[in-house]
């Protein structure tokens, strides 16, 4: 039988022509999945969705002539979302990673507050946390604008300090 028999069957719905049709244009496909994807297992994957796919569609290819190309634009749009996939998920490893760092540095941002007194909590809560002015701090507080920012040089000292012998103490 010739190809393009075959293949004409295959889009009336004849099962032994379409097995015939991913036989004749498997290492084609595979060729174009390992292109893309860089990666047997995933070619392989993409030539097994792309044969499902294919063969839920197949009714709808109008020439048989084109059929290959249509199977080759199948497992591109396939590859490619899975490109896309990947893509995400390697994002979505990294923002998780980010945020695993964010939460182990706001803990230690945390213990480290937690060495301070009461007021000087308090002074680096007003200036960092709520972005308070200097001047108004000082007219909170009631004490001069040049106690203030003593007080928060003094404060940042002992947290750079801290933050200091944590880390070389991390790194003997």
């Amino acid at each position: 039988m010739e190809e393009l028999e075959i293949e004409q069957k295959a889009i009336e719905g004849d099962d032994e022509a379409f097995l015939a049709v991913i036989r004749l244009h498997k290492e084609p496909l595979l060729r174009a999945a390992l292109a893309f994807l860089k990666d047997e297992h995933a070619a392989i994957e993409a030539l097994q969705e792309v044969t499902y796919r294919a063969y839920k569609k197949i009714h709808t290819v109008k020439e048989p002539a084109y059929l290959k190309t249509w199977l080759t634009r199948i497992m591109i749009n396939y590859c490619q979302d899975q490109l896309k996939r990947r893509k995400r998920i390697i994002s979505d490893n990294r923002l998780q990673e980010t945020f695993v760092h964010q939460d182990q540095s706001f803990l230690e941002l945390k213990e480290a507050l937690g060495m301070l007194s009461n007021e000087d909590q308090q002074l680096i809560y007003l200036k960092y946390f709520q972005n308070t002015k200097i001047k108004e701090i000082a007219a909170l507080e009631k004490i001069p604008e040049g106690t203030v920012k003593s007080r928060l040089h003094t404060v940042l000292k002992k947290l750079r300090l801290y933050f200091k012998e944590k880390g070389e103490s991390e790194h003997v």
